[in-house]
């Protein structure tokens, strides 16, 4: 299979292309703009492998879409590029739009245009898989899990952008008959994760002895898939998954984000016995709470691993025990952005309703 990635220097999707090239020897075009949160180095395993090749470009520019998919030809489209960060989209919607609305927009068209060209056998097998989120459902309550069938609810200039590119896949499944799939994930985590995200945010702060901000009471809960298994997932929907289904990917490990916290402070507590900021939990901080945050959300994966056999590897302890463990393991990767690009600073403040609370005497 020859698999054309979209922001396959991304979090997740460096972890596609490491799955796909290094474990699976799928021959992979990495097409990425390489914005602030994509880093070369998350590929540094598979760069030299004979199956990969980066080519820097912009989902949003129409012409290098159309060259890139007719020079490599490509049996598959993994679509993952894609602005991220909800905080970021409070502070500037703009850019969401153009490249999660906009970008896929011109990648499903250059998608079309090459797939109508495909001998027929091959045009049968070609699929267009467009990666989104949970957040486009909105916000739970107490019980109850996202489905399929969900409606749509977004709540935030990022899920809204999501939810606007979905729709876009499935349009041109139903209009133009373009071979298309869908999978909504819940929160991912992992190595290789840009620090402007809970996870690595904290583990990081907490590394240098700073305050650990927790938005609100901390209670604001999210079910958490660890970033290799999610690869698996989205491999098991792209070579198996009928055209025009869609998937739950979540990791069946709900959690409030006080209890995140939590966690990583009791990890670093014994991974660090010498470390002068332990127990690290008195560096919890709680914060104002951001515009719009959703209460809670949580996946049903039961058709995914009805019809693909899919389910996570690792539970939330153990994919958080990796992950802590990579990140005091790997400062060659983090380093460098902790030092030069982003040192935590908050994000989507949305000033006119921000004040700093009180820390937790907990």
């Amino acid at each position: 299979m020859r698999v054309l990635v979209t922001g396959g220097a991304g979090f997740i999707g460096s972890a596609v292309c490491r799955l796909l090239v290094g474990e699976l020897n799928t021959t992979v075009l990495n097409v990425d703009k390489l914005t602030y949160a994509a880093n070369l180095g998350s590929l540094r395993a598979i760069e030299a492998s004979p199956g990969y090749e980066f080519r820097r470009a912009d989902i949003c520019d129409r012409p290098a879409m159309s060259g890139l998919l007719e020079a490599f030809d490509p049996d598959a489209v993994l679509h993952l590029a894609a602005e991220s960060h909800v905080d970021r989209s409070i502070d500037g919607p703009a850019e969401f739009i153009k490249t999660n609305v906009e970008g896929t927009c011109v990648l499903l068209e250059a998608a079309l245009a090459h797939w109508r060209k495909l001998p027929a056998e091959r045009a049968a097998r070609f699929r267009f898989h467009h990666v989104s989120t949970d957040e486009v459902f909105g916000s739970l309550g107490k019980t109850g899990k996202f489905t399929e069938t969900t409606p749509y609810q977004p709540n935030s200039p990022y899920s809204a952008s999501k939810a606007a590119a979905d729709h876009l896949v499935r349009a041109w499944r139903e209009t133009f008959g373009l071979p298309t799939l869908i999978s909504n994930c819940s929160n991912n985590y992992g190595p290789c994760h840009f620090p402007e995200k809970l996870i690595p945010l904290v583990i990081l702060k907490a590394l240098h002895g700073e305050p650990l901000p927790i938005y609100g009471r901390g209670d604001n809960i999210r079910d958490w898939l660890y970033v290799e298994d999610h690869a698996r997932a989205l491999f098991a929907i792209l070579s198996e998954a009928r055209a025009g289904e869609s998937y739950n990917v979540g990791g069946n490990a709900e959690r409030t984000n006080l209890d995140v916290v939590q966690s990583i402070c009791g990890l670093l507590d014994e991974m660090l016995p010498n470390s002068p900021y332990r127990p690290h939990r008195r560096l919890i901080t709680f914060v104002t709470d951001r515009p719009g945050h959703d209460r809670r959300y949580a996946m049903d994966i039961g058709k995914i691993r009805r019809e693909l056999s899919w389910e996570p590897r690792e539970s939330f302890d153990s994919g958080l025990r990796k992950t802590v463990s990579w990140y005091l393991a790997n400062r060659w990767w983090w380093e460098p952005i902790w030092s030069q690009e982003y040192r935590g600073e908050r994000l989507g403040v949305a000033s006119d309703r921000v004040s700093v609370m009180p820390k937790s005497p907990n």
